[in-house]
C-alpha cells in the first residue's frame, strides 16, 4: 500500500462473496455509488464521508485494490433513495424495488444486527441511508 497506508479503508459489505462482487465492480468501473446505514457511522463513532476524501478499497483478504475519491454524499431516508443511485451501484438491479429488497435483506440480517448491537433493528422507509458517489483514482 505504501503511500496509501494513511488513507481510511473502504470495506464494502462483510468479507466474503458479496464483498468480492462489489470490489470487482469498483475495479471494472461499473460501481460508482454505495449506500450504508447512518447507524453504522454512529456505531463506529466515525464522521460521515466528505466530498474530496480518498479511501483505499479493501478486499476480503485485506488486500488494497484501489483508491477512490468521494464526489458526492447525501443522507436520505430509505424511501428517498433515487433510481440513479441504485443503478450506479453496479450490481445489475433492474428496478429501485429490487435494489431496496436486496439492501433491506442485507441490512436486516443477523450479522448486521450484531454489528449494530441491536437484535431488533429493522429497516423501514425512514431509516437514514448514507449515499456516496465516488470515482476510482488509482487501481493498485
Amino acid at each position: 500500500m505504501n503511500e496509501f497506508n494513511d488513507l481510511p479503508r473502504a470495506e464494502f459489505a462483510f468479507p466474503g462473496p458479496l464483498r468480492e462482487l462489489l470490489v470487482s465492480a469498483v475495479v471494472d468501473g461499473s460501481k460508482t455509488t454505495t449506500a450504508a446505514l447512518a447507524a453504522e457511522y454512529r456505531v463506529d463513532d466515525e464522521p460521515l464521508p466528505e466530498v474530496g476524501a480518498r479511501h483505499v478499497v479493501i478486499d476480503s483478504a485485506e488486500k488494497a485494490v484501489a483508491v477512490i475519491e468521494i464526489t458526492d454524499v447525501q443522507v436520505v431516508p430509505l424511501a428517498a433513495v433515487p433510481w440513479e443511485h441504485a443503478r450506479d451501484e453496479g450490481e445489475g438491479y433492474s428496478s429501485l424495488a429490487e435494489w431496496r429488497a436486496e439492501h433491506q435483506s442485507f441490512w436486516d440480517c443477523a450479522e448486521m444486527r450484531s454489528y449494530l448491537g441491536d437484535a431488533s433493528f429493522v429497516v423501514d422507509d425512514g431509516t437514514e441511508i448514507v449515499l456516496e458517489r465516488f470515482r476510482v483514482v488509482k487501481l493498485l
